[in-house]
């Protein structure tokens, strides 16, 4: 054998020893987590929800117009006529603006209750004596008459709930509802109308 066979050889059975003792590398395997026993498992959407929600708003709708139902056949009048006539009656010689901001309404709208009433002799409508384009209006005893035998609130059961809820409460409602009015593509024009107008 020549001298140059020798190192190759060598040098062949030298990588088949390294080859033979080295262990292969295998990535480690990790076991799938369980939850800790008694751990609640991941609840699946609430498919009830919205019809929960229905339901309290046809609660909340049925109560309020239960209570116009009521003003109307006490009064004979629509619940957002009682309101005013109630405003008139606590603030004698109010004009049209003063009313229309009393309930939140544009001033047409508070224009033709004060003409309706005025119509069934339930208000007066004077003159302003301090500016001859505008009025005041002021109750007449018919209309202390309906005020007296109505039940209220007379500015709605629903005014009357809001007004009883805590900051947080009420923050929370003009948020979600704002969302829901947002879904509804509702006009917001509507916001102006009295819920008891007739």
């Amino acid at each position: 054998m020549s001298a140059q066979g020798r190192p190759a050889r060598a040098a062949r059975a030298t990588a088949r020893t390294a080859a033979s003792t080295t262990a292969p590398t295998t990535a480690p395997t990790t076991a799938p987590s369980r939850p800790a026993a008694g751990a609640a498992a991941p609840s699946p959407a609430d498919v009830d929800a919205p019809g929960r929600v229905l339901r309290q708003f046809r609660l909340v709708f049925n109560t309020v117009k239960m209570h116009f139902q009521q003003l109307e056949k006490s009064a004979g009048l629509g619940g957002a006529q009682v309101w005013a006539l109630s405003i008139i009656a606590h603030r004698p010689g109010v004009g049209v603006n003063e009313l229309a901001s009393a309930m939140d309404v544009r001033q047409p709208t508070a224009s033709k209750l004060a003409k309706t009433l005025a119509e069934q002799d339930l208000i007066e409508v004077r003159p302003d004596p301090r500016d001859g384009r505008a009025v005041r209006l002021h109750l007449q005893p018919a209309g202390a008459r309906v005020l007296k035998k109505t039940p209220g609130p007379f500015h709605g059961v629903l005014p009357e709930a809001l007004a009883g809820l805590g900051p947080a409460t009420l923050t929370r409602l003009e948020v979600d509802l704002a969302e829901l009015i947002k879904a509804l593509g509702a006009d917001e024009r509507g916001a102006n109308i009295p819920l008891g107008q007739k």
